[in-house]
């Protein structure tokens, strides 16, 4: 059973970058997000709220320690996340492949429409299934072995954590092409990179490919270069938006 000091648990601003402690490379920005944690049978219950950005990496040592205390592994409540990008993505990715070297699991048991959007557009959702949640009926006499059915499902998940921990990187730098060349904070470049993938029908991470492949002189699709236009339009000020033209969109600033 975890010790009582784990049972509800507050973190601050503050107190999460003092968990970090050393290990925590000084570039890392203060986290935006706090977490209460309670025990629930043999799992944790985390719930977060705030932002899930670069700075959520300091929350992951506690996130550690909490996993290791925990029976069978930690289940997320998210509701209360405004904000999430690909590093908050990445410190879940983390703290789901460390769960995996344990034996255990981590299960987003509710979230909100940005955890939603972000889980939905990079196919990482059912990398974070409640546990339980796929269980065979017993009047399914033809099912295979649970152990070979369960064997070939860690498999599968393994292989779609790896895809989604290997397109992170391609995405971030795209977000940050977009920031440069039309002087967008990150949530903004964030949303431009999601408006376009859903108005255009392309894949996130392939989209954030045809971006960075700009910076060597490749060019975006006519449909892709207005939507992305358009988005840029939307959200960047109005003499950004003005120097940003329906066709060549990224390209004309490199």
């Amino acid at each position: 059973m975890p010790d009582a000091a784990h049972s509800a648990r507050s973190h601050t601003q503050e107190g999460a970058v003092s968990a970090a402690g050393a290990g925590a490379p000084a570039e890392i920005p203060p986290c935006m997000a706090t977490m209460d944690v309670a025990p629930d049978g043999d799992r944790m219950t985390v719930t977060v709220w705030g932002e899930l950005d670069l700075g959520s990496r300091r929350l992951l040592p506690e996130l550690h320690d909490i996993l290791t205390l925990s029976g069978s592994g930690i289940d997320l409540r998210l509701d209360a996340i405004g904000f999430c990008d690909c590093s908050g993505l990445n410190m879940l990715l983390d703290l789901r492949m460390r769960a995996l070297d344990q034996g255990k699991t981590v299960a987003v048991r509710s979230s909100g429409r940005a955890v939603e959007r972000l889980l939905d557009l990079t196919g990482t959702r059912e990398l974070f299934t409640a546990p339980g949640s796929h269980q065979v009926s017993p009047a399914d006499d033809d099912e295979p072995a649970p152990g070979a059915a369960d064997d070939e499902d860690l498999r599968a998940e393994v292989a779609q954590l790896r895809r989604a921990m290997q397109t992170r990187p391609t995405i971030d730098l795209a977000r940050g092409i977009l920031m440069a060349s039309f002087s967008l904070s990150p949530e903004a470049a964030w949303s431009v990179l999601v408006r376009t993938s859903q108005n255009t029908n392309t894949k996130l991470h392939q989209l954030a490919r045809d971006l960075v492949d700009t910076v060597h002189g490749s060019t975006l699709p006519e449909p892709v270069q207005q939507q992305l236009a358009a988005a840029v339009a939307s959200t960047a000020p109005r003499s950004e938006a003005a120097a940003c033209p329906a066709s060549g969109a990224v390209e004309d600033r490199h």
